[in-house]
């Protein structure tokens, strides 16, 4: 009897904690489709009219497919990017047992405790110095923003994987790089999976980063271009709504397409 009154206890803890995760969601879909008077007279409620206006708006207003095409463009990328150069470190520092390879490995985990906030400053100055307040700086940017976690995840998956395949492959005469890319970096596709998503995730809604490194008309990500909709004296929560919609829709695609690849990965980053 204990325990099954224990089990309906952790099912409706779920349950609410479910509702009060779905909660932001419903709110934002639900307001989409309501007109900007409605929004103000019944935020909570269901709309009197469900009305697509809002949509065929943001969606102009926005430029959604200019701006969706930058988002992709940067968010591919920079992922891209940190999976390859995050998977190499890692595997670096893993299979060079020294104290350098250490002390290394612990500075990376170190920086993820370093907040943003406190580099902003003197990191846009060096970077306008170099000429590079573009989107190949922004790139670079959340390369360096990005690996400390990523190559933390990728070490403790590359501990379970055993150096006798090292071993194996380089008595039939592959080189290191050999070694990592046809040997390693297959085996670590769970993980990378799991990487993608989290820094796709992160790098596809943020906002600060983007605003001080690239701001000129055609450049903008969706972030940034959501801010339209925000003005000094009026606020568009139709349409702003509308747009955040319309904004999450590609990263939810990825998400369920790769869920059971994150979870497997987490677990065995976790666990190794």
């Amino acid at each position: 009897m204990r325990k099954k009154w224990k089990l309906w206890l952790v099912g409706f803890i779920g349950f609410i904690l479910a509702l009060l995760w779905l909660a932001p969601f419903y709110l934002m879909i639900v307001n989409a489709f309501k007109m900007k008077r409605d929004i103000f007279a019944d935020t909570l409620g269901l709309p009197k009219t469900w009305t697509f206006e809002n949509f065929t708006q943001a969606f102009e207003q926005l430029d959604f497919l200019r701006t969706l095409f930058n988002s992709l463009l940067i968010s591919g990328l920079s992922v891209v990017i940190i999976i390859i150069f995050s998977a190499m470190a890692a595997y670096a520092l893993s299979r060079n047992k020294s104290k350098v390879s250490s002390l290394l490995f612990f500075v990376f985990v170190a920086a993820m405790l370093i907040p943003f906030q406190s580099v902003m400053i003197p990191l846009v100055a060096q970077f306008g110095q170099l000429g590079m307040l573009n989107k190949a700086g922004l790139i670079f940017m959340y390369l360096g923003f990005g690996s400390s976690l990523s190559i933390f995840l990728y070490h403790g998956t590359l501990k379970g994987i055993p150096t006798s395949l090292d071993e194996a492959a380089k008595i039939d005469g592959a080189n290191r790089f050999q070694v990592f890319w046809y040997i390693i970096f297959p085996l670590l596709k769970p993980m990378s999976i799991t990487v993608g998503i989290l820094n796709v995730i992160w790098i596809w809604n943020d906002y600060l980063l983007p605003s001080l490194v690239i701001g000129g008309a055609g450049s903008e990500t969706i972030p940034l271009k959501l801010f339209f909709f925000f003005g000094q004296y009026t606020k568009q929560w139709h349409l702003a709504l509308a747009g955040l919609t319309l904004s999450i829709i590609p990263v939810i695609i990825a998400y369920f397409f790769a869920q059971r690849q994150i979870i497997k990965g987490i677990a065995d980053g976790a666990v190794k």
